[in-house]
């Protein structure tokens, strides 16, 4: 895997930069702020970009918005020394692929292998609030008026539940492959870009 770190304490970052190439990662470069972070995005496209929200000269969240805009399919995972409420909102409507606090050293490495595999990374205590984070000022609509139909709504309610494609599908008695597909196309129709902004989504418009 080929990294990217950007964080403003050097320190931090060369003890990131060794811990995930003794794990075999490739760290192509270190930044120090969010507008290196965009010029080092740019020249290496990594394929994941670990970066500290809290920077001088540019936050990560603003770096953030700006490589999404451009490279939509970037997997940035966003690292913080704490879980402030109005971070993890910021960063689940960027689209960023996963927010760890950074003082979990050991799970920094399975959470860049998570993201690389397509899935997202907000940490068990993270997700456990993010119902209440996106429903504290609901808007409530029908999911006829998004254009859903009543199968695609019971996936979205059940992706919202946190269950996988496998658990879904038994659930509904479709084939796996076919949960896939109704995903593919209610992220497609709803302007999502995966699993945990669709999970947001329901809990925003109904909860």
């Amino acid at each position: 895997m080929r990294i990217v770190i950007a964080d403003d304490d050097s320190l931090v970052g060369l003890s990131l930069k060794t811990i995930l190439e003794a794990k075999g990662c490739e760290v192509a470069a270190l930044g120090k702020d969010g507008r290196e972070a965009v010029e080092l995005y740019d020249k290496h496209f990594p394929d994941v970009l670990l970066m500290d929200i809290q920077m001088k000269e540019m936050n990560g969240l603003d770096a953030a918005a700006l490589i999404l805009e451009k490279h939509p399919d970037a997997r940035i995972l966003l690292l913080t020394t704490f879980s402030d409420d109005e971070y993890i909102v910021k960063a689940i409507r960027l689209g960023a692929k996963g927010y760890i606090l950074k003082q979990n050293f050991d799970s920094i490495y399975p959470a860049i292998t998570a993201v690389c595999n397509g899935q997202t990374v907000f940490g068990d205590e993270i997700m456990n609030r993010i119902p209440t984070l996106m429903s504290s000022d609901p808007e409530v609509v029908s999911y006829e008026d998004m254009g859903i139909t009543e199968k695609e709504f019971s996936i979205v309610r059940l992706v919202a539940e946190g269950l996988n494609n496998r658990e879904i599908s038994e659930k509904l008695y479709l084939g796996e492959g076919t949960v896939r597909n109704y995903i593919s196309v209610i992220l497609e129709k709803l302007d999502l870009r995966d699993r945990t902004q669709l999970a947001v989504f329901y809990y925003k418009h109904f909860v």
